[in-house]
């Protein structure tokens, strides 16, 4: 089946664009697009799609307090802010509201298919490369580390996946990662799902948080 979607945008160009590209691909089906929070507040509840696709600077009721509003009538559905905003307080105010990925505008709309496809298949929180730099840089700046010497990762995780991990830790998504390291998106995912299974986490955003509590980056 395919992965349902719900835009919330409030430029047409914008939702429009996003609209179409989506609908190329037979893996998306987008059920419906809203202008405002509060249309959105009315039908996203009735529609109970897989993914919503939120901007913050909406008429009106923000998306950020959209998704406070919305989260726990909807506990299936994943909310991913599409946005230029990049400072702190609007990234902690996302995550905090329970939003499960933060993707900037400006990155190419290949990035979003593929945030996509990753919150689905494995329960990540993808983010723009510039923004999981500024979490974890956030990370840093919230905990002071108690020595400065790298930790140790764990034993079960392979060199292949520290490997990956590592490019994870920078914001780099599975496309950019499979590139680098010459295997394929598919081989890059699973070593994915193997990190979190190992890491009993279910998130980029754990990963990132563990890496720098035990100081592995």
């Amino acid at each position: 089946m395919p992965i349902t979607l719900v835009i919330v945008e409030d430029l047409d160009e914008v939702r429009e664009g996003l609209m179409n590209f989506l609908a190329l691909s037979p893996e998306f089906k987008v059920l419906d697009t809203f202008k405002t929070a509060e249309e959105a507040l009315e039908a996203i509840p009735r529609l109970q799609p897989d993914i919503v696709i939120m901007d913050i600077n909406l008429p009106g009721i923000s998306g950020i307090e959209c998704i406070r509003r919305i989260k726990d009538k909807c506990p299936d559905t994943q909310f991913m802010m599409f946005t230029i905003y990049e400072d702190d307080e609007k990234i902690f105010e996302a995550i905090q509201a329970g939003a499960t990925g933060y993707l900037l505008k400006h990155e190419p709309a290949e990035i979003l298919q593929e945030a996509v496809m990753t919150v689905m298949e494995f329960g990540g929180a993808p983010m723009s490369p510039a923004i999981a730099r500024k979490t974890l840089k956030l990370l840093s700046q919230a905990e002071a580390p108690a020595e400065t010497s790298h930790g140790t990762m764990p034993e079960v995780i392979t060199d292949r996946e520290q490997e990956i991990l590592q490019y994870m830790v920078s914001g780099w998504d599975a496309k950019r990662i499979s590139v680098v390291l010459n295997i394929s998106v598919l081989t890059v995912r699973k070593h994915i799902a193997n990190i979190y299974e190992k890491l009993h986490v279910s998130s980029k955003a754990q990963v990132i948080s563990l890496a720098h509590k035990n100081k592995w980056v």
